[in-house]
């Protein structure tokens, strides 16, 4: 059975000491529940925003969230985009013929920095393994300097990365996508259909304590060409800072 939950969390740094990572099926809304979360989590800098339903994210102009099942955005997944060696390339260009794995990510969010490592690992990994793989930078770096190109480059170096990371200079390959943190994978099979979208795993601060490895388990569903169980999980992270 395909195990899917559909919830985007964006979560500020100050609020990291009550994020959580888990995945639910179907989970249902509660509105007296709402009423009572949602002025304690505007207190603390959370922003809630549903993939299924089409809630307004932070930035006016950020697409729904690509359905699994659907293939990459055109013509966004045609754009050209400088990788921090210098090329650019589209993410067409970087598909495997396992799969293709995009991942928005970034450099100053610390749950991002959490997920880095494991992200490098698999981007690696995998890429050996015949899925392309490209890592995007949607930030505006004129919000956190850290986000900017040559701080992407000396990240590259200090996780040895062998995979593009790129810089979506307008974020319209963002917004075509319909993400809205980081990190946030999207994993499509051979056949260019989307079939994982969501969190690395269940825990960003402890990858000894992780239970659930969904980007991975994804992955290897679709190097042996099968269909991943769980198709989507809870995202959470720093909300994509858009360039205007």
């Amino acid at each position: 059975m395909t195990t899917t939950t559909t919830t985007t969390t964006i979560v500020t740094t100050a609020s990291m000491a009550i994020a959580a990572n888990t995945a639910t099926a179907r989970p249902v809304a509660r509105p007296a529940a709402r009423a009572l979360v949602l002025p304690v989590a505007l207190a603390l800098g959370v922003a809630f925003s549903s993939w299924s339903s089409g809630t307004a994210h932070a930035d006016g102009n950020v697409g729904a969230p690509l359905a699994i099942g659907t293939k990459a955005p055109s013509p966004a997944n045609q754009v050209k985009m400088k990788s921090v060696d210098g090329k650019v390339l589209s993410i067409a260009e970087a598909a495997g013929k396992a799969g293709t794995l995009v991942v928005f990510t970034c450099n100053h969010c610390p749950f991002a920095k959490g997920w880095e490592q494991r992200i490098a690992e698999l981007a690696n990994g995998y890429s050996k393994k015949g899925v392309g793989v490209i890592l995007i930078n949607a930030n505006d770096p004129t919000k956190y300097e850290e986000d900017g190109y040559l701080e992407m480059q000396a990240r590259s170096r200090k996780l040895a990365l062998t995979v593009p990371y790129v810089v979506d200079e307008t974020s319209q390959v963002a917004r075509a996508f319909g993400a809205t943190v980081t990190p946030e994978a999207f994993l499509f099979d051979k056949s260019g259909k989307l079939v994982y979208h969501g969190a690395v795993d269940d825990n960003h601060r402890e990858p000894a304590k992780v239970q659930k490895r969904y980007l991975h388990d994804a992955l290897d569903a679709v190097v042996a060409g099968k269909d991943p169980t769980i198709t989507e999980s809870k995202g959470i992270g720093c909300g994509i800072k858009f360039r205007s």
